[in-house]
């Protein structure tokens, strides 16, 4: 068989059939932007304390005392306790009997108890949240992470089911398949009636979401040409996933209740039930399944639309070997069949794992930093932008390995340099943050694009599936790094810029990619150091083709 992109070279790179195909992948993600990120202000929790019922007759003296200071265990000053009172019957007693709080009773000595009539919120911020609404705080604060956690399993069983079910059923269907079921879920999660069931719901919610963004990604990797593929796979996809996010902040902040916020957000997935008849199925993928017909109407239509007249013969035979790998069932397993995939699998995993872990703990801290929460997930947005644009342009020329290595370093570097900035200097350690969250933002879109470059077509979209299943064990502890602020403010701090200093010198050890065509069959697949030697891709894909010239001038003589 002739190459794939070669075969497809005539239809040119920058056509209105590959410009169409490129903003059409690039809108489907935007919702992604819009939702991933939604729980910083679904769940937020503000201000509270515990209610007082109001027809409890109490002097104004003993209702403002009724709650007793604590001290902040990050401020280290004395604050009102959110989690106890003091006992409401002593309180009572003391109003009655005309007792002043402090000059008549010692505060120390009266009994305490937890907040047996529920809370009263700030609501200055937000309408509502569901932590205002079932009261996620006290004994049941442990659930507001869990909520974020249950999510980010459900990417994770959407990162293991989705890449096997588009391998083996294509990257449309489920791509259009999984939008919907990301729209509809939605719109039923606006009507949770407990916490319970929004947990549940969150789960599939997160589940549609990888797998629409995983469907999109791959199929304009394999449609797309070599150079619009580095721009689509690095600042392409991720410049709209940004655009959504920074949308997100702007729908918050004009809508506070936390049911209209996410109807809000669930509309615009209505908008995208066109694509069904405006994006077309990745033809490599058609070839893989011997799906030869199919796979060249693609292209015809594409050349048409181009104003290209195409050859008669787009696609010639497969060669035996090509043909039965290509058409042979992969799975999971064959990640790790032979040593040098498992290697390369085993090492990304590691490295996505750490990458997630700081990239979704900075996004979801921006509700915990010094200053208005709107503003501050707005700024954690845009840095990502410049980030995106950055991506490309040291994929577009720099090794691979060194891209993924420099982004991840400096990421760990800023990072863990914040715990050297004193108290008062709140703006620097913010500084620095947004700048680990700009080298590690770089980082991911980065790494998304060197995995598809990485493995071979009949296993790409499963590869990027599972580093993107392995990655999501990060984004569910990711949570908790937030809450480690308990504890010591420098502590999450510390912990991710250890882990991604870590992952950014594993990553070293992968093989690079520049300058290589993407394989086709795993044979065709780069070296891991320390494995098998095999000849380089680019040669064998050479001999390849002068095989197939060499054919193709015999049949040419045999004719004449």
């Amino acid at each position: 068989m002739t190459d794939y992109e070669t075969a497809t070279a005539f239809i040119g790179e920058w056509g209105p059939f590959q410009q169409q195909l490129f903003y059409l992948l690039g809108l489907s993600i935007i919702p992604n932007g819009l939702t991933a990120l939604s729980i910083v202000f679904f769940a937020d929790t503000p201000p509270h304390r515990c209610l007082i019922p109001e027809h409890i007759n109490l002097t104004a003296a003993w209702r403002n005392s009724s709650i007793p200071l604590v001290v902040d265990t990050n401020s280290g000053d004395w604050v009102p306790s959110k989690c106890s009172r003091y006992k409401l019957e002593d309180v009572v007693s003391f109003s009655d009997r005309g007792l002043l709080p402090g000059a008549d009773v010692n505060l120390s000595n009266v009994a305490t108890e937890g907040c047996l009539h529920g809370w009263e919120y700030d609501r200055s911020v937000y309408t509502s949240t569901i932590t205002t609404e079932w009261d996620l705080v006290c004994d049941d604060r442990w659930k507001n992470p869990l909520t974020s956690s249950l999510f980010f399993c459900g990417v994770l069983t959407g990162s293991f089911v989705s890449g096997q079910l588009s391998d083996r059923y294509g990257r449309k269907k489920v791509l259009l398949a999984t939008m919907a079921l990301h729209t509809l879920v939605m719109l039923i999660q606006v009507f949770s009636q407990s916490w319970t069931m929004f947990c549940a719901l969150y789960f599939v919610v997160g589940l549609a979401q990888i797998s629409n963004y995983v469907a999109a990604f791959v199929l304009g990797t394999e449609i797309l040409g070599p150079r619009v593929r580095t721009i689509f796979s690095t600042a392409g996809v991720c410049l709209f996933f940004g655009a959504g996010y920074m949308l997100l902040p702007l729908f918050a902040f004009f809508i506070r209740d936390w049911r209209m916020l996410l109807l809000g957000l669930t509309v615009p997935g209505f908008l995208y039930v066109p694509f069904w008849w405006l994006i077309p199925e990745s033809p490599r993928w058609l070839l893989s399944q011997g799906r030869i017909k199919e796979a060249e109407a693609i292209i015809r239509d594409a050349a048409k639309r181009n104003n290209i007249e195409p050859p008669s013969v787009i696609f010639s035979p497969l060669q035996t070997e090509l043909q039965s790998e290509k058409r042979k069932a992969h799975n999971i397993c064959d990640l790790l069949r032979s040593r040098n995939i498992r290697w390369i699998s085993i090492t990304l995993w590691l490295v996505w794992n750490s990458l997630t872990i700081a990239y979704f703990a900075l996004s979801l801290n921006t509700a915990n930093l010094h200053g208005n929460r709107y503003f501050n997930c707005f700024l954690s947005a845009v840095v990502e932008m410049p980030a995106y644009t950055l991506s490309w342009v040291m994929f577009r020329w720099w090794s691979r390995r060194l891209c993924l290595f420099s982004s991840l370093f400096m990421g760990g570097l800023f990072l863990f340099f914040i715990q050297l900035i004193p108290a008062n200097l709140v703006y620097l350690a913010i500084t620095l943050e947004m700048m680990g969250k700009f080298a590690v933002t770089t980082a991911f879109s980065i790494v998304y694009a060197y995995t598809a470059e990485l493995f071979p077509t009949v296993l790409r979209n499963t590869a990027v599936g599972t580093c993107s299943m392995a990655s999501r064990v990060g984004s569910i502890i990711a949570p908790y790094f937030i809450y480690l602020r308990s504890y010591s403010i420098s502590l999450p701090y510390i912990l991710m810029g250890c882990l991604t200093v870590l992952s950014g010198l594993l990553s070293l050890l992968l093989p690079e990619s520049y300058g290589m065509p993407l394989p086709d069959t795993i044979s065709h697949m780069q070296r891991f150091p320390g494995c098998c030697k095999k000849k380089p891709y680019a040669l064998a894909h050479t001999e390849e083709k002068e095989i197939a010239a060499e054919m193709s001038d015999e049949k040419s003589l045999a004719v004449s």
